[in-house]
């Protein structure tokens, strides 16, 4: 990865005592790796600049023969859609792309804004199509809007505040009236779908102006209607590195607090790194520590999903922090790595909207094993630059996995069903989600994926 002169200078940097050979023994034993022996592996050694490819490739196998012993030769996938909320948020994340500031979609703001925000009644509307369509999953990461509360009660706190730190402005302030985060969940949870929604920077927005824990938040709402949590806005939990790129997030305390509070509350979640920015690869191994340590004190954590920047249309690239993002070679290792060291995660994934189609079957062959979902509508990736689609159909999936002899299979949000896909099928659908026969998602393939225009 290059490097631009203007990035950071950091406390941790990748340098250990141990040595290539030595780790990557470990990691061939099933042995329990330590940093340092994730930066030995994410390096190819610290002992020589640059990537390895024969060192690499050894750590791409090591990292395949372990996917092979774990979850065997299925490649899984979801079928799902994206129903983001609302674009509107006032945290200045530089990795990001997808925010648009708050104040552009106020009653009797001067100019128009490219972003969005949905009402409940229009998030059940998308979800209840994509419900009639197979989808057994939705799946919602929303900006931080200033008039979205937990619930009605949670308002009544705001509305009462005199913090000037609570960033909360009245529904009445904005065109577009997003009702409160129950409000959403309970207009997603449609037919018994899986809601997956609420980060934990969600949940600590949805905390703010009051004593309220982590549990608090996350039984209202799983009482309004959400399954299971997504471990973004994990990026990198270093807090040197977030101090760079989100120093208006939650600190890896938080973080980590939320997650527990998720799965102390009963709701499985996924955990993610989003990788080749400014940090380095003690970072990324000190993240996989976080991850690994949470894992063991919670046993919550259903996959762990490696995202590789994607900086074009970035302040990261803008600013001249970074001039790309990682190179195919880290990806692979990245992946790798993760399967090797998270020992008691059974899932990674390889995103095809961050890596590609061709690049992301690779990453199959390098310790991955889920494919990510059907998505149906995806915005924040490409509000980023990211250009590898929106939408896969459940025949793409089966047609790309078996091209690499793997078999494919649907699977729930939590991996607890799974369903082999039909070789001998023409045009195969789901069958996971509650309305779900089999029927293709998009029956006219001409077309557009729902959401498309939002």
């Amino acid at each position: 990865m290059t490097r631009v002169p203007q990035a950071p200078a950091f406390d941790h940097v990748p340098a250990t005592d141990q040595s290539f050979e030595n780790a990557l023994a470990k990691a061939r034993d099933g042995d329990r790796l330590t940093v340092a022996d994730a930066v030995e592996l994410l390096t190819t050694g610290t002992d020589r600049s640059g990537i390895d490819p024969a060192r690499k490739e050894r750590v791409l196998e090591a990292a395949d023969r372990r996917r092979a012993e774990v979850v065997g030769e299925e490649v899984t996938f979801v079928a799902n859609v994206n129903n983001n909320v609302t674009t509107a948020c006032n945290t200045g994340c530089l990795f990001c792309n997808f925010k648009d500031r708050a104040r552009e979609f106020e009653v009797g703001h001067d100019g128009e804004t490219a972003g969005f925000t949905k009402t409940p009644a229009e998030s059940r509307e998308i979800v209840a199509d994509a419900v009639d369509r197979g989808v057994s999953e939705v799946c919602s990461v929303s900006g931080l809007h200033p008039a979205l509360a937990l619930d009605d009660e949670h308002r009544e706190i705001l509305e009462a505040s005199d913090r000037n730190d609570a960033n909360y402005k009245p529904p009445e302030a904005y065109r577009t009236d997003p009702g409160t985060y129950a409000d959403q969940l309970r207009a997603m949870a449609v037919d018994g779908v899986h809601v997956h929604s609420m980060t934990p920077e969600e949940a600590y927005h949805a905390r703010r102006a009051t004593d309220w824990g982590y549990g608090e938040v996350y039984r209202r709402l799983r009482a309004a209607g959400l399954d299971s949590a997504p471990g973004t806005a994990a990026e990198i939990l270093v807090d040197e590195v977030r101090d760079v790129i989100c120093p208006g997030k939650i600190d890896t305390g938080e973080w980590v607090a939320a997650m527990e509070a998720a799965v102390d509350t009963g709701l499985d979640v996924t955990a993610t790194i989003m990788y080749g920015h400014v940090e380095n690869e003690m970072h990324r191994a000190k993240h996989l520590e976080v991850i690994r340590d949470l894992q063991d004190r919670t046993g919550g954590i259903t996959e762990f999903v490696p995202l590789s920047f994607i900086h074009g249309n970035t302040p990261l690239y803008e600013y001249d922090l970074v001039d790309g993002g990682a190179t195919p070679a880290e990806d692979e290792l990245m992946i790798a790595v993760s399967r090797l060291f998270l020992d008691n995660v059974d899932h990674v994934q390889s995103s095809w909207v961050k890596y590609g189609d061709e690049h992301g079957l690779k990453l199959l062959h390098c310790g991955a094993d889920d494919f990510m979902g059907t998505i149906l509508s995806e915005e924040i990736t490409k509000r980023a630059g990211g250009s590898y689609g929106e939408f896969r159909s459940v025949a793409d999936y089966a047609e790309m996995i078996e091209s690499i002899g793997r078999i494919p299979v649907e699977r729930s949000t939590d991996y607890s069903r799974r369903r082999r896909i039909d070789p001998d099928a023409e045009r195969p659908g789901p069958h996971l989600g509650p309305r779900a026969d089999g029927t293709p998602l998009v029956v006219d393939r001409n077309a557009p994926p729902i959401g498309a225009g939002d």
